[in-house]
């Protein structure tokens, strides 16, 4: 599953941003595990120090219900109750399972929530890479599977298997583009560019009415830099969700394993496909089908997101070079342009 990136995108965005008669507002902080960068305008300004304080008091009620590293959240909460029985739980966390089962059906269980044991078995979760034995994964992989938990209603899940644990690490950063949109909305603002951790949403247009444009980073180790611009829609809200097999790496004795698990054989993926973004107006469903493409490769990734309508950027590196496809949808996808 997919880690918060680092790279400060939002910083080269406000570079893109201009200059206008009227000022961008612009926030940012630490949240998730990352940075996050808001941009925003209002032709009724509205208080700054009350939209940065909403922001951080959103931050934590998410962080309160979705945190894999709380122990105290909603989902570990679920995580820690090792049985069968049907259990109360926040209906955000509801929803999050049932578009991340509709993803997990597409991709044929490469995609997967319930991966939180593999991840932690390879010791993704720290600084250090733990290789473990085919038993190890074999025993892992006996206790995982998107088929194995039930949605009871909008407020309960069921565990099949007494030990299924839910990671909604490859979702979370995309619902919190969403709830943070939102909450921008809710006071009034339409013009806005939200960012965390390189995960971004943007609406409307900057004050001098052109449109915002986006940084991809180019996707190699260490190579922090533009790989290229997105001019983004004017008329309708568009998300820009990246995921990338060279962001997070261990490297050991010649060989790099990457963060990105394939749940269906419990192992770091080896295909040389090193990012896929996506472009969606929900970034929840856009945060989950880029690391689910990534998990499935070009070629089955293309397919997938043929089938699925979904518009997608794959980049592969063959040696020293980058090579691009694009699914049908983003051919299609005539409200963007790509420099």
């Amino acid at each position: 599953m997919k880690f918060p990136d680092y790279f400060s995108l939002a910083l080269v965005v406000a570079l893109l941003t201009g200059c206008s008669e009227q000022p961008i507002e612009k926030l940012e902080g630490a949240a998730q595990g990352t940075t996050y960068h808001i941009s925003y305008w209002s032709p009724n300004l509205t208080n700054t120090a009350e939209i940065k304080s909403s922001i951080e008091n959103e931050f934590a009620a998410i962080d309160k219900t979705l945190s894999n590293y709380r122990k105290d959240s909603d989902i570990e909460t679920f995580n820690q109750a090792e049985n069968t029985d049907s259990h109360p739980v926040d209906a955000e966390i509801v929803s999050l399972v049932r578009i991340a089962k509709t993803v997990y059906e597409a991709s044929q269980g490469c995609y997967d929530l319930t991966i939180k044991s593999l991840f932690d078995l390879w010791g993704f979760k720290g600084d250090t890479l733990t290789i473990p034995s085919d038993v190890a994964i074999h025993e892992n992989l006996s206790n995982i599977g998107m088929d194995k938990l039930e949605i009871f209603d909008d407020n309960h899940l069921r565990k099949k298997l007494p030990m299924i644990k839910i990671d909604l690490g490859s979702i979370a950063q995309g619902y919190s583009v969403e709830r943070i949109s939102k909450l921008l909305e809710q006071k009034g603002v339409q013009q806005y560019m939200v960012e965390i951790g390189g995960e971004l949403k943007t609406q409307g247009v900057k004050p001098d009415g052109t449109a915002w444009r986006i940084a991809l980073e180019r996707p190699l180790p260490g190579q922090k830099v533009m790989h290229k611009i997105i001019t983004m829609p004017k008329e309708q809200p568009l998300a820009v969700m990246t995921s990338g097999t060279y962001r997070h790496y261990f490297d050991d004795h010649g060989k790099r394993y990457s963060h990105i698990l394939d749940a269906r054989n419990g192992r770091p993926v080896i295909h040389n496909l090193v990012s896929v973004t996506v472009l969606n107006s929900n970034p929840t469903l856009a945060d989950a089908w880029s690391t689910a493409l990534l998990c499935l490769g070009r070629q089955d990734g293309l397919k997938a997101a043929n089938t699925a309508n979904i518009a997608a950027l794959f980049i592969e590196q063959q040696g020293d070079n980058l090579n691009e496809s694009q699914s049908d949808a983003l051919n299609a996808l005539n409200t963007v342009t790509f420099h």
